[in-house]
């Protein structure tokens, strides 16, 4: 092993820096001159593009088109809506200037105080605003509904305490914004893209979710509901991992966005919003990996399978790689990102270190005494384990191997999930319980008040109201009072 990739911090030992160690040494982001921002790697992009691809291949089977507005809001746009600017006063970056000027001492550049905006322009915390104000010259008849628009973009929201993919002041997203003609068509919207959300994460990148609602409390500024999706990470620790909003007629009436419908009537268009951002990569690589590096499931790794020759010479070398050239066109032509690995300046147990830091999730070893017997050495990530296989057969192998990564992965998660996910039925439980972590399951009758108090003593959260009912009434557990309505608690991200 090649011990200075592996200086990990142990994840039982501080949970914290073990992620931040992960996230620098496996090469997937770093802090960046710029306070609170981040450099994402090409390593981490690479993982990035893979969600922003099957996301964007969702989103225009289920009818959206992407499109893209501006990076700047005016100030007066967010005033518009109350509790929207109330909810992100706080986090915005406000550009006052237009121009810089050359410092009369010499000493560099200064903000040329001739140059002030008229009106302050708001760096997007989010895009409602500006696509709210932008609808109102698309929509003017029954006609011009629905429109579903997807939009890739970044967003600032002014962080101090910053936690790279999971908490930063700049970060990549997407927002999708919809208009529609009646309140069931955009409930109904919102609810699919909580669907898509949920799939993706469960099918792509094998981490289990919960879906929910959530409370007053933590609604989205601006919206009448706001639906989420719950993951828990190894800590015990909850993650949102997307959200969706049913926002009514809020930032119709904000933006004076009205339609002609089918009774001649002048009525105001219904509206969601939805999104996840990088965060995701945050979810991933908390959900699965482990002291040995990241563990990705195939479906969201750059490279699928290594393989790496074992070679005493460069007639061995040769002999390999003879050897290796079919199997690499044959996993390519199947659509397997594969990479062979060569390089003659890195030797085979630090490759093995690094591709195994870097989760890839299968590995190919070939060696000299493998070109006798005609086998490969095979190990899968998730669980160390290592075989010899003929290499008769192989790429079939590889290819069935891929697919039980992905399940097991998502089978261990699952797994761990059901573990942490306990039912309590009083405060009293519930304040002992939730020192262990994980999701606390319990009847709810409280108010938006009795939840901030448990916030306040115990710093957990209701993460989401579950969207279906219990079967029978049970009491709640701060009030006693008799309720059908079951919540999720946890300390969160």
């Amino acid at each position: 092993m090649a011990k200075e990739l592996k200086e990990l911090t142990p994840r039982e030992e501080n949970y914290s820096q073990w992620y931040n160690d992960l996230v620098v040494k496996a090469d997937l982001a770093e802090s960046s001159a710029v306070r609170g921002c981040m450099v994402i790697k090409p390593y981490g992009y690479a993982i990035w593009e893979k969600i922003q691809r099957k996301l964007d291949d969702m989103f225009k089977e289920t009818g959206h088109v992407n499109a893209y507005f501006p990076l700047f809001i005016p100030k007066s746009f967010l005033s518009k809506e109350a509790d929207h600017v109330e909810g992100f006063a706080k986090e915005c970056a406000v550009v006052t200037h237009y121009r810089l000027k050359t410092n009369p001492d010499g000493t560099g550049v200064v903000v040329d105080p001739d140059a002030r905006l008229e009106e302050e322009l708001i760096v997007r915390p989010t895009s409602e605003t500006i696509i709210w104000n932008t609808y109102k010259g698309w929509i003017q008849s029954y006609r011009d509904l629905p429109i579903l628009c997807n939009q890739w973009a970044n967003v600032v929201r002014w962080e101090m305490r910053t936690r790279l993919f999971l908490r930063t002041a700049e970060f990549l997203w997407q927002e999708g914004h919809t208009a529609h003609a009646t309140e069931a068509e955009a409930m109904e919207e919102a609810r699919r893209m909580l669907d898509v959300y949920a799939t993706f994460a469960e099918e792509f990148m094998a981490v289990p979710v919960v879906k929910g609602v959530k409370s007053a409390n933590e609604r989205f500024a601006g919206a009448v509901e706001t639906f989420c999706i719950e993951a828990m990470m190894q800590d015990g620790k909850a993650l949102q991992a997307g959200t969706s909003h049913f926002l009514g007629q809020n930032f119709a009436k904000a933006f004076d966005v009205q339609f002609v419908n089918k009774d001649n009537k002048l009525e105001y268009v219904w509206a969601t919003s939805w999104g996840v951002s990088t965060r995701l990569m945050g979810a991933l690589i908390m959900a699965h990996s482990d002291n040995n590096g990241l563990v990705l499931p195939p479906k969201v790794a750059p490279i699928q399978v290594v393989i790496v020759p074992i070679y005493k010479n460069a007639e061995q070398l040769d002999a390999i790689s003879g050897k290796v050239a079919p199997i690499v066109d044959e996993l390519k032509r199947l659509g397997i990102s594969v990479k062979y690995d060569n390089a003659d300046n890195k030797k085979p147990g630090w490759k093995f270190s690094e591709y195994e830091l870097k989760g890839v999730p299968v590995r190919l070893a070939m060696g000299g005494r493998d070109l006798e017997n005609g086998t490969v050495e095979v190990m899968r990530r998730d669980t160390l384990e290592k075989e010899t296989r003929p290499m008769e057969g192989i790429v079939e192998y590889v290819q069935t191997l891929l697919d039980e990564i992905q399940q097991n992965i998502f089978r261990k998660a699952v797994a761990f999930r059901d573990s942490v996910t306990r039912d309590v039925p009083d405060y009293e439980t519930f304040k002992s319980e939730i020192e262990k972590g994980g999701f606390l399951r319990c009847y709810w009758d409280g108010s938006p008040e009795d939840e901030d108090r448990i916030k306040e003593e115990t710093k957990a959260t209701i993460r989401c109201i579950l969207l279906r009912e219990a079967e029978t009434e049970g009491k709640c557990m701060l009030t006693g009072r008799s309720t059908k309505r079951l919540v999720l608690f946890a300390r969160s991200y």
